[in-house]
Order: C-alpha cells, then structure tokens, then sequence
C-alpha cells in the first residue's frame, strides 16, 4: 500500500520513506555555465561558484540528498568542470561504498552518440545504462544551482502516493521573475494541467496574480517511467531533449504528471529557496547571511551543510591603535583570512583572505585567496578569486569608473575578476 504523506510523520511513516529514498538515486545535473553571472563563471561551472563564506552551490542540494536518506548520488557534469570535480573528489568522498553509498562524476562523454550533452533530458539519456546498472525505483533529478534546504523523501511519498510518472517541485515566485522558469497550472488534485518553460508572459497563480506557479527544475521519476520516456525522446528528431521543453509537456498530455510544493518539504521556517543566477542576486543572497536574523539559517545542526573543509588557522584580526585596528562588524570571516588594521563591516570573506591596515571593505563578498592593499575603500563589490586588489584603490563610489574598469550590475554591485586588474591568473 502506498504510504499517505501525512506532516505530522510516526516512526512507521519515517521507515516507509527511508525504504523510498534507499531505493532512490539522485541525478544532480551540474553541467550548465551560468552566464548571468557574467565573468564569475568565465573558469568554473555555475554549481561550482563558492557561496556563504566556505561552501560551494552545489553543497546545498548534495546536503538535502544527505539528509533526506538519499545516499546514491551521481553529478552530471559538463562545462568547465575541473573545480567542481576537485572540490566532490575533497569534501563528498565519505560515502562508503562496501554499504552501497556513493558521489559519482558524471561527465560528458559520449557514451551515446557522438554528440556532448545537448539538453538535459539527454544529459540524462547519455547516463541510462550506468542508471540501469544501480537498479533504482526512482530517480530524482535536481539542478545543481540553487540554494535552499529540502526533505525530498517526502516528495517521493507523496510521488508514490498519487500514483505518479512524474512529479515537480515548484514554489511561487513573483510574476517578473517567473520568466526565468517553468510556470505551471495545476488543478485540485495536484496535477499539472499546464506548463510553459520561460514563457514571456507567465500565467498568474489564480489565488495570487501577482505570483506564478515555477518549476524548481526538481523532478522525481519512477524509474522505468523515466527509462521510457528519455528513449522515446532521443528518437524524436523534432525535440530538443529538454525535460523543460519536451519531458514534461508530454507527461502533463499523456501520463500522470503531479506538483509538490516545496512548502511541504522545506526544514525550515522561512521557506528559503533562491536561484543566485545574476550577479545581484549572488550578492544580495551573501550579503543578507551577514544580516543578525539570515533569511538561511547556516547553524541549523538538524539539517547541516557538507563540504569540502579545507585545513586551514583561524582568522586573525591585528593591531589595535585608534587609527589602525583590525576589526569586523556584522560579517562572516572564513578560515585563513588575515585583516590587519583594516575595517571589515557587513561583508562575507571566504578563506585565506588578506585585507591590509587603512582599509575599509563594506557590502562586499570576497572570495577565497584574494588580497586587498592598503588604503583602499571596498564597498558593493563582488571580487574573484585570487585577486590581487592593489594600494589605493576604491571601488563602488564612482559608477561611472567603475563600469569603466569592471563589470557594473544592472542593480549596481561591482564584479571584480583578476583579469580586470591586469593580473593573469588563468593564463596558459
């Protein structure tokens, strides 16, 4: 008998989840570059661009798949991937495979075909017989890019509970935004009736017209529905091998194709869930960790992030005269970093982050191995790894100059790569 998602959960209802998600495997398609986040993703794929002072993007759906019971994990992987594999091979090597546990790489490699990767629906085609060979009931494909916190077991039972061939998380977001995403109607039963990937004009909830339905590009298959449907689509030579585009309309026409509101399976109280795919967004969702009540709660030891913890000192904060003193306000400060007499406030400064006296670094997320000179005044920026902020500079008081030497945000945050510093970290 189908177990009844019910919130207020007894020990039997947790068994029957823990016997889905044991027969569950993730597919975390990690392969997409991310170019609304402009020159932060030039070197590394969008899951792998570091967020909240010591983790990585994709830290937060792989975390979810932890704590939900999901312990079977494959990445699929395409551009630009060598910083996202290091950082997997580090921090999720854990897993034990004598008890069935795994975090596989998935890269591109044209098992099927001859071609790389051309849709993420045939991301996943490509993979189906490493797939078959680990025997799943369901498959559950997440995207790699957003951040929030998650218990997938209970969409799975309610995916088992109503029967269905697919099922989609989804969350209200504001008609503007909804562009961006899949929109979807459903009717009382949870069924999806419409969906339109990035429509230009998304249908407004009917409770809600100023928010739509989105698609979280969260989706949980019973496998040999899956197995089906991705052959059949590979065969179409009219489809662009999108479950977006191709998956999902046909299951909402033919099959059994249900929502999940990821209130029902958020752990915590705010109902965080954000796509960081803009260079303000990115900012803003940093930024607001250094708030006094975060909107994401990091220090939640019920549901934990994982990741790669690089050993490293503590943070060190030097000298302490009147017009010299090493301080931080309002900020997280990451393992390495070194601020001598310099002033740190509202900000996020990821590891080994060196910030040098008469220096003021305000609103700013600094990201790991770069150092900041002396006599500089930071304020609104985004800088990259590795940069090397020379004595005397200021950035984010003068737009002008500022979109004249870096990248300037539609909503006015600063981008500052080594490579616009003159400084050639990547060169060949």
């Amino acid at each position: 008998m189908a177990p009844h998602i019910d919130d207020s959960m007894g020990p039997q209802m947790e068994r029957n989840i823990s016997k889905l998600t044991s027969n569950t495997v993730a597919l975390v398609l990690a392969g997409g570059r991310g170019t609304r986040l402009k020159q932060l993703t030039d070197w590394r794929a969008k899951p792998a661009v570091p967020f909240g002072g010591k983790f990585r993007i994709i830290d937060f759906p792989m975390s979810n798949c932890i704590n939900s019971g999901i312990r079977r994990i494959s990445v699929i992987t395409q551009y630009k991937s060598h910083s996202l594999q290091r950082h997997l091979q580090r921090g999720w090597s854990f897993m034990s495979g004598q008890f069935g546990e795994f975090v596989e790489v998935l890269p591109a490699q044209q098992r099927m075909g001859e071609g790389w990767y051309s849709g993420t629906a045939d991301a996943v085609y490509q993979n189906l017989d490493i797939i078959r060979y680990y025997d799943p009931k369901y498959v559950i494909i997440l995207a790699g890019d957003h951040i929030y916190k998650m218990d997938y077991g209970k969409m799975i039972a309610a995916h088992v509970a109503k029967g269905a061939d697919i099922t989609v998380g989804c969350i209200p977001v504001p008609i503007a935004d909804a562009r961006a995403f899949g929109v979807m109607a459903i009717d009382g039963n949870s069924r999806i009736v419409e969906f339109a990937e990035k429509p230009k004009n998304p249908k407004p909830m009917p409770a809600d017209e100023s928010q739509a339905l989105a698609s979280m590009g969260i989706y949980v298959f019973s496998a040999s529905y899956l197995r089906d449907r991705l052959v059949a689509d590979a065969a179409n030579g009219d489809s662009s091998h999108d479950f977006g585009h191709d998956i999902i309309p046909h299951a909402i026409a033919n099959d059994n194709a249900f929502a999940f509101p990821f209130m029902a399976g958020n752990t915590s109280v705010s109902g965080y869930w954000r796509d960081v795919g803009t260079i303000d967004a990115y900012w803003e969702a940093n930024i607001n960790l250094a708030d006094i009540a975060p909107d994401l709660n990091l220090y939640d030891k019920n549901w934990p992030i994982w990741t790669y913890q690089e050993q490293l000192p503590p943070a060190k904060f030097a000298f302490d005269d009147d017009d010299r003193r090493g301080h931080a306000i309002d900020s997280l400060i990451s393992g390495g970093c070194l601020i001598t007499g310099a002033t740190i406030r509202h900000s996020v400064l990821f590891s080994s982050v060196r910030v040098h006296s008469h220096t003021l670094v305000e609103d700013s997320v600094v990201l790991p191995d770069v150092e900041i000179g002396h006599n500089c005044r930071i304020k609104r920026c985004v800088i990259d790894k590795g940069s090397v902020v020379p004595d005397g500079m200021i950035i984010g008081e003068d737009p002008v100059e500022d979109a004249r030497r870096f990248h300037l945000s539609e909503g006015g945050i600063v981008l500052v790569t080594p490579e616009m510093l003159g400084q050639s970290l990547h060169e060949l």
